[in-house]
C-alpha cells in the first residue's frame, strides 16, 4: 500500500480551506443582498402609502405627491446601498 504524499495532503487542505472561506464570504454577501431587498421592498410599501395619504388629504397636487414618493424611494435605495457596501 502506498503512503500519502505530504505535498498532496497540504494541497488538499489548502484547497478545502480556500473553498470554505469563499463560501462563507458568498453567504455573507447573499445575506446583505437579502437585507437590501427587504429594505427596498419596505420602502416601496411606505412610499405607496405616503402618496395615498398625501392624495387623500389633498395637501398637494398629484405631481407634488409623486415627488414625495420618489424622494422616499430614493432614500430607501441609499439605505440598501449602505447595507450592501
Amino acid at each position: 500500500m502506498r503512503a500519502w504524499n505530504p505535498r498532496f495532503t497540504a494541497l488538499a487542505v489548502a484547497m478545502a480551506l480556500s473553498a470554505w472561506s469563499g463560501m462563507a464570504s458568498a453567504t455573507e454577501q447573499a445575506q446583505q443582498r437579502r437585507e437590501g431587498r427587504d429594505v427596498r421592498q419596505d420602502t416601496r410599501q411606505d412610499a405607496r402609502h405616503t402618496k395615498q395619504d398625501c392624495r387623500a388629504a389633498d395637501q398637494q397636487s398629484n405631481a407634488g405627491c409623486r415627488q414625495d414618493k420618489r424622494h422616499s424611494k430614493q432614500q430607501g435605495r441609499q439605505t440598501a446601498r449602505d447595507i450592501k457596501y
